[in-house]
């Protein structure tokens, strides 16, 4: 069985695609370690700004390795969350692509990523009751937070698939698209506006994100934010971005 995933960065986006072709990219241990090693790798980069994640068509992800499953133990279920995990813990903006079955392990690989894009043949599907399976990985939590607790019980309790129109209506996916073309170039899209920032900027601005998305208030969200801000005040990329801009303006 092979798999793999492949990188291909162009424009400061890396597009790390996954691959298990025989399994329909199922996340097997092989797998989710060769995805930490990827991200690892496009993170370590400097020309990296922002990573797509897709799968190999016409699967996105169709869930763990069922075989791996049975046997698992909770060492062995850390190994394969590893995977999404690095995902949903990666500094820099993460976005899925999701070119078709994205099912439980894949869904959570896909709700790992900061924003969501569907293809025509996206589906979501949680199967963990079918399958007679808890939901793992941090998949409750991402769940209700990413659609809130009645669409996250309609898709997880009572096992809804949701299309891409659906996935769209609900907020699962940010925006879809009516061909795989489409959607891979809509995703490198918004990624390079995201590449195209300062590095550090970006890293610091999703990292605050994170924080002030939790039970924090709005004057303590702004006491967390002001330092980030008079620090990038004085960085020269902002004097750069400001003068090039009061240039353009005085052209006009």
């Amino acid at each position: 069985m092979s798999t793999e995933v492949r990188t291909k960065v162009d424009d400061g986006v890396a597009l790390l695609t996954v691959s298990n072709p025989e399994r329909r990219n199922a996340m097997n241990l092989d797998l989710a370690g060769k995805l930490v090693s990827a991200l690892d790798e496009a993170v370590a980069d400097p020309s990296v700004g922002a990573i797509v994640i897709t799968g190999e068509p016409p699967a996105f992800c169709a869930g763990g390795d069922l075989a791996e499953l049975q046997s698992a133990d909770p060492a062995t279920l850390r190994r394969v969350y590893s995977g999404f995990l690095a995902v949903a813990n990666c500094p820099l903006p993460t976005l899925a692509a999701v070119n078709g079955a994205a099912v439980g392990a894949g869904l959570n690989l896909a709700l790992a990523c900061d924003v969501r894009l569907a293809g025509p043949g996206a589906k979501f599907d949680a199967r963990f009751m079918q399958l007679g399976l808890h939901p793992g990985g941090g998949y409750t939590w991402m769940a209700q937070r990413a659609i809130g607790a009645q669409a996250a019980a309609a898709l997880t309790l009572f096992c809804d698939v949701l299309d891409a129109t659906e996935a769209e209506r609900v907020g699962l996916v940010y925006r879809r698209y009516d061909d795989d073309d489409a959607l891979l170039a809509g995703a490198h899209e918004l990624a390079s506006r995201a590449a195209s920032a300062s590095r550090s900027l970006i890293e610091t601005t999703k990292a605050t994100m994170r924080v002030t998305s939790g039970t924090v208030s709005h004057a303590e969200a702004t006491e967390i934010e002001v330092r980030a801000q008079a620090a990038s005040v004085h960085s020269e990329d902002f004097k750069q971005r400001v003068t090039a801009l009061q240039k353009r303006i005085s052209k006009r």
